[in-house]
């Protein structure tokens, strides 16, 4: 198997996948990454952890529709060609 550029987009849309089906209350929260971890002051800057769980939860909340767009794209570009 050749590294293209096909590949690299391949291999990132499964990253995305894998942290779009990140369930919170299964997984993140036994983690210690759950919603109500890392809640700072007021006018504090949040931590890394919780700069994460809002880039998980953003992906998970932006990226719904246009996943199963390109998830079915890529499925029948390999039905296709391979």
């Amino acid at each position: 198997m050749a590294f293209t550029l096909y590949s690299l987009l391949q291999a990132s849309l499964l990253i995305v996948n894998a942290v779009a089906v990140l369930h919170e209350e299964r997984f993140l929260r036994h983690v210690g990454w759950g919603s109500d971890q890392g809640i700072g002051g007021f006018g504090e800057e949040p931590g890394i952890k919780a700069q994460l769980t809002n880039l998980i939860r953003s992906i998970r909340t932006v990226m719904r529709v246009p996943l199963i767009a390109l998830n079915t794209i890529t499925i029948v570009l390999l039905l296709l060609f391979g």
